[in-house]
């Protein structure tokens, strides 16, 4: 459920924080107090897009949050788990701020998050109406999501489509391959040439660095002996450096025994004498090792000029041959794939078979569902004023294969008995469209799972004993979930368990001027609007119910009428 919900700087609100209950909540107030834009903060927050026009007036941004008890609807911990974002146990806080740029940022128990994952958890924790609800529900494909989502089987319809849309990809492929066969084929032949060619030539991944290495060192290796050479006859012999070193290595070890602190340098001595004797050893090692073969440096050679001429032909490096041929491969894999007619039908097949055993499983659950849905709003409507009218959800076969199924879903209405039922859309007048809608909303909530249910004036159109029925079905539906309702009807409000009263006051004064806002205080705009909201006590909720029914005059009657209606709509002690 809903518990909390903040709003600074958003349309009319400049700041507001309010708690809520479970049970029935109405708010209610004067036209353009600004009662919906507590829902259409809400609905920000769970992934609507935002416009600039919800920034309010002379604000640099706007910032709303909303916490959710979730304590009792296990698929949202799994979700936040899944997706990383879980918080404190239950509990589910949701954040977003906008600003004059038309930026906006989310997060979802403090960590970032997209509009799309904003909007995947608010489905699972709140189902809003709104008050053109019925605009929507006139069209086919939210009527086929309504049935779906009454039935429990909407992911049954999402796996439908998914498996349509794999059928039709492997349709496409198998008719690109049928016209394209020549080219297919042309490529293939091509390809296949330069696979043999690459195979035979057979290079190695590091081959070509390697070659590169030994063909510079053999090329060299006349100047390489002889430098060699040199640095190791300087090395070694009688009047050599080494010679040289123990020459002085004796002379400074006899001076160091009439003065110890030579003894150091001795040692730094003797040291640089053992490594210049490794070198020297190493350059004898290394002119024994090195030979001046010219048939190897031919051979490399040769070796080098074919893959250059390889790698030319095919614009690569000549390290990359070895990795074209491992591609090549792999695209012949996938052309002979492609160019087999069997396999590409028998995908098609099998994708068909898929696709055509969810529809029809789907198929049988709508057929289900449709009539159980018809019942339950044809037993609402009678409630609401269209005594004898019916709605009767038809399934219409599908010449053509879709991506929902094998058939169309369309809402028949009747208001009436004598009426013969048509489209939804086609039949019921505005009023009635409304009525309709709310049945359909309250038979489909019934059912649901997501624990808070918001209606903002649905009950537009409606009045009296009418609307005293949309009360009671608002409070029935709270007795298991919790029901949030923007209305302007008294017989709605009167049963509600929690009334806030959202009223507009204008500050007098001009707006501030330019530079006037640091001398002024925080909040002070003085000359603007400011949506506040209220919590209604027993006797304040009197009183608003008096002004509903009489306007600006209330008089005594007026509200000895409002205190009946609210006595007598209570809800029963549980």
């Amino acid at each position: 459920m809903l518990r909390a919900l903040s709003i600074r700087n958003f349309v009319v609100v400049e700041s507001l924080d309010v708690d809520f209950d479970q049970g029935f909540t109405v708010l209610t107030g004067e036209t353009g107090a600004g009662k919906s834009m507590l829902v259409e903060a809400l609905a920000l927050l769970l992934g609507d897009r935002f416009e600039l026009r919800q920034l309010r007036q002379g604000a640099e941004r706007a910032e709303l949050s909303a916490v959710f008890d979730a304590g009792g609807v296990p698929a949202v911990s799994a979700w936040l788990d899944e997706q990383g974002l879980a918080g404190d146990p239950g509990d589910v806080l949701l954040r977003r701020v906008l600003d004059a740029q038309g930026r906006s940022r989310g997060w979802i128990n403090g960590r970032p998050a997209t509009l799309g994952q904003l909007a995947e958890l608010g489905e699972m924790l709140v189902d809003l109406h709104g008050q053109h609800a019925h605009q929507a529900l006139a069209r086919m494909p939210m009527q086929r999501a309504l049935l779906d989502a009454f039935g429990g089987f909407a992911s049954l319809a999402r796996e439908t489509g998914d498996a349509f849309r794999s059928w039709r990809g492997a349709v496409a492929a198998r008719d690109a391959a049928r016209q394209d066969a020549a080219a297919l084929a042309r490529e293939r032949d091509e390809l296949q040439i330069r696979r043999d060619e690459l195979a035979a030539l057979a290079p190695g991944e590091r081959e070509w660095a390697e070659l590169g290495a030994t063909q510079s060192r053999l090329a060299h290796a006349a100047a390489l002996i002889e430098t060699a050479s040199d640095a190791q006859a300087s090395l070694d012999g009688d009047d050599a450096l080494l010679a040289r070193i123990d020459v002085i290595v004796q002379q400074m070890t006899q001076a160091s025994a009439h003065d110890p602190a030579l003894a150091e340098i001795v040692t730094a001595l003797d040291s640089a004498r053992i490594q210049l004797d490794d070198v020297a050893h190493s350059l004898r090692d290394y002119l024994r090792r090195l030979d001046v073969d010219p048939q190897e440096l031919a051979r490399v050679e040769q070796r080098l000029t074919e893959l250059h001429d390889a790698a030319r032909k095919y614009r690569v490096r000549g390290e990359e041959l070895a990795a074209l041929l491992e591609a090549t491969d792999a695209r012949l894999a996938e052309l002979a794939t492609a160019g087999d007619a069997a396999a590409l039908e028998a995908r098609v097949d099998a994708a068909e078979k898929t696709w055509r055993e969810l529809a029809q499983t789907l198929s049988k659950k709508r057929r289900l569902a449709a009539s159980e849905l018809g019942n339950r709003v044809s037993a609402a409507m009678q409630d609401l004023a269209m005594a004898g009218g019916r709605l009767d959800v038809r399934l219409t076969p599908l010449v053509e294969p879709a991506s929902h199924g094998l058939e169309n879903v369309e809402f028949d209405i009747a208001t009436h008995p004598a009426q013969v039922a048509g489209p939804l859309s086609k039949v019921a007048s505005g009023g009635e469209l409304s009525r309709v809608a709310l049945a359909i909303q309250v038979a489909t909530s019934e059912v649901g799972s997501v624990p808070t249910l918001i209606f903002d004036e649905v009950d537009s159109g409606i009045g009296g004993a009418v609307a005293a029925t949309v009360g009671r079905l608002l409070q029935s539906l709270a007795a298991t979930r919790q029901v949030l309702c923007v209305t302007h009807l008294p017989q709605v409000a009167a049963h509600a368990d929690h009334h806030f009263r959202v009223h507009k006051q204008v500050r007098e004064g001009p707006p501030p001027k330019a530079g006037e806002g640091k001398s002024r205080k925080a909040g002070d705009t003085v000359g603007s609007v400011q949506s506040e909201l209220t919590r209604l006590a027993r006797e304040a909720r009197i009183d608003e119910l008096a002004r509903m029914l009489g306007g600006a005059s209330i008089t005594a009657k007026t509200r000895a009428h409002a205190r009946e209606l609210f006595e007598q709509n209570r809800r029963p002690p549980a």
